[in-house]
């Protein structure tokens, strides 16, 4: 294990300590071994076309957790310089959003902020969203403690953090399904789904039912859903 990590980390090292062409980056992000993929997403400066923009997207998911997570921290930089490029990739950051490392859900959320811009990105992204946190508020809602606590924990992790996209994205979801989805994650017992659920709430002003639930939420028992 030792001599692997020694490798990995001479293997990096030789990739930050030296010249590197734009175009030998890209040829390691496709072909190159975990350590040189990782070493090579961060020592990237830019992407330049939508096919540049497929290699690094290849590589945010279902891949080495290093890889992933430094990707994810260079597409704060790359989404925003490009925005064009990522709009198909829908699929991959849904994925991304729901990772087991939570920074890398946090670097894509900040990442794609600026596809908000973007109606063909927003309209896909928030229909398939909807898709996939309908049936996981069912799975929550059910869960039974018999179940075991890693899958239960797993399950509200994701949900978390789909909320955690629906508050960035919640003016291009249709008012009923949001009154639907929020009826629901209000009444959940994990505090933390109620704390998303509120901080959905405290940006919206003009829906008597949701104004009605945050009213609810302010007098939740746990302090951080009350503080939205």
């Amino acid at each position: 294990m030792n001599d692997k990590h020694n490798q990995d980390f001479n293997t990096a090292l030789n990739i930050y300590e030296n010249e590197y062409s734009h175009e030998d980056l890209i040829n390691l992000l496709k072909n190159g071994s975990a350590a040189e993929k990782q070493a090579a997403a961060l020592k990237l400066d830019t992407v330049v076309t939508q096919e540049e923009a497929k290699t690094i997207m290849s590589n945010l998911t279902g891949c080495d957790g290093k890889i992933r997570e430094a990707v994810s921290f260079r597409l704060k930089e790359f989404i925003p310089e490009n925005p064009q490029f990522y709009l198909e990739f829908t699929d991959t950051i849904l994925e991304a959003i729901i990772d087991i490392n939570g920074n890398i859900c946090r670097n894509i959320l900040y990442a794609i902020k600026i596809l908000k811009n973007y109606p063909e990105f927003y309209t896909d992204f928030c229909s398939k969203l909807i898709k996939k946190i309908t049936p996981l508020i069912e799975k929550v809602k059910t869960f039974d403690i018999q179940d075991g606590k890693y899958k239960i924990n797993k399950e509200i992790f994701k949900l978390y953090w789909y909320l955690e996209a629906i508050s960035e994205f919640f003016e291009f979801i249709d008012k009923n399904t949001l009154r639907e989805i929020l009826t629901e994650t209000k009444n959940i017992p994990e505090y933390t789904i109620r704390e998303k659920t509120a901080k959905i709430l405290s940006k919206i002003y003009d829906d008597e039912e949701l104004l009605t639930i945050k009213k609810e939420l302010k007098n939740d028992q746990n302090y951080y859903v009350r503080r939205y």
